[in-house]
């Protein structure tokens, strides 16, 4: 008899390992407390695969023989507390597809730049000629990818909902790009546990496989005082110069030094990505390309020639001497600092939504130097109202994203900068943060 697998979501994550177990011969049924998409159901219907919508059957969830989990559940519902009473193992995505692939993964996670980083080493291992495949929290099932294709290279970004549940996830290498405060509402308030799911990443990494890690973030440096990581540890920094393989910059040209060879790569005036913030995107970047040996040059112009992903700092149109940038994916209050900071203008910035237990004490500063007033977005924005009424002399409380645009066009003068960088979830307004920022951009060219 076949073993019996029920999946628990039915979203990208979902969708796809349903496909997998269902190709690898497994009894296959997925519940969704909510309501499906169709092109998911369209898919577990190609492949003959039973769900369900709107309701948890918990005499079919609890009769599995293992459960995977969408990475959007807590792991404090009663449905996974029953399965947890019974020891029904409870896995991620990550763990299951893996076990059907050999492939080599790269598995990138932080609280920012981890999107652009991990399809910035996408598009260099590709420009390599590597059979290369991107995947995972970007918005594209790696289960799915491993059911369907075959890679000999997987480059995965990977959130820590998913990792809350992944056991025996063992990237070749692992890559944590930052750790700042974000989710704290998934974990009890407890930064602690938020920076320990962080690095569930390393946790079945051994002396053959690569740890890239921020030299420049405390949160990081500190954990990893306190553990004993198994990998090739490489640290990256922008702040200092390292006596130790990993990169760093030197007199403004990113230096990477791997099995003591050090290279002088190119001049970080170069970069395509421009800010500080891209430049640890790169340096994150250059390590996982050195270990599968890409030639410099490749890596040079991979560097010359990666574009900036939609919602993260894209310019979108400048209206009457006003430009506009969509930074919808700054889901975190880190993001948000590393927008208004790379900011030259007076910025009017919308921001607002979802809060995930935001500290706005450290942008006060940049605040203070770059925002000429706010226009908040989001269902209640009283946190954000009293964090900034003593430091931006103008602040406006809007509903929707037209309101928001049409406030902000009011208040910006020629030679502003028009700013989204919510520094929120999307989910109070918004089904995502990229719905959150095709409005924008749509508002806005309507100006």
């Amino acid at each position: 008899m076949s073993k019996r697998i029920v999946i628990l979501g039915a979203g990208e994550s979902g969708a796809g390992s349903a496909i997998l177990a269902k190709k690898q011969g497994y009894s296959v049924f997925v519940s969704d407390i909510g309501k499906i998409k169709e092109e998911y159901k369209n898919e577990l219907k190609q492949y003959s695969i039973d769900f369900e919508e709107n309701k948890h059957s918990e005499d079919i969830i609890l009769s599995a023989d293992e459960v995977i989990i969408s990475p959007g559940i807590p792991l404090t519902v009663p449905i996974v507390q029953k399965l947890k009473n019974k020891a029904i193992p409870i896995i991620s995505e990550l763990d299951f597809a893996q076990r059907f692939t050999n492939a080599k993964i790269i598995a990138v996670t932080g609280t920012n730049g981890k999107s652009t980083t991990t399809s910035w080493i996408y598009h260099t291992f590709k420009l390599a000629g590597y059979n290369v495949c991107l995947a995972g929290n970007i918005g594209v099932s790696f289960a799915k990818e491993v059911a369907t294709r075959n890679y000999d290279w997987y480059v995965l970004e990977v959130s820590s909902f998913q990792l809350d549940s992944s056991y025996t996830f063992h990237p070749h290498i692992a890559v944590i790009t930052n750790i700042s405060r974000n989710h704290l509402n998934r974990y009890d308030g407890s930064m602690e546990k938020y920076i320990q799911a962080k690095f569930r990443i390393v946790q079945n990494q051994t002396s053959q496989d690569y740890f890239i890690f921020n030299a420049d973030d405390d949160n990081i440096v500190s954990t990893l005082s306190k553990k004993n990581i198994s990998s090739v540890l490489l640290p990256f920094s922008v702040q200092k110069e390292l006596n130790t393989d990993g990169s760093w910059i030197e007199n403004q040209h990113i230096i990477i030094q791997t099995n003591q060879l050090k290279t002088n790569l190119m001049s970080i005036v170069e970069l395509a990505l421009k800010g500080r913030h891209n430049i640890y995107n790169a340096l994150a970047t250059s390590l996982p390309s050195r270990i599968a040996e890409i030639k410099n040059e490749v890596i040079r112009e991979s560097f010359r020639t990666f574009e900036n992903l939609e919602h993260r700092l894209e310019y979108v149109v400048t209206v009457n001497g006003v430009d506009y940038i969509n930074d919808s994916k700054a889901t975190t209050v880190h993001a948000a600092y590393f927008a208004l900071s790379s900011q030259t203008k007076p910025v009017v910035w919308i921001c607002g939504g979802q809060d995930k237990g935001n500290d706005y004490t450290e942008l006060y500063e940049v605040v203070k130097d770059k925002v000429k007033a706010i226009v908040c977005l989001g269902k209640d924005n009283k946190k954000i109202i009293q964090a900034f009424k003593n430091i931006v002399p103008v602040i406006v409380d809007t509903h929707s994203m037209e309101d928001a645009v049409k406030s902000a066009y009011r208040l910006a003068k020629k030679g502003d900068v028009v700013l989204l960088s919510p520094a929120c979830a999307s989910f109070d307004l918004f089904e995502s943060y990229e719905e959150r920022g095709k409005q924008f951009k749509e508002f806005v060219r309507q100006l």
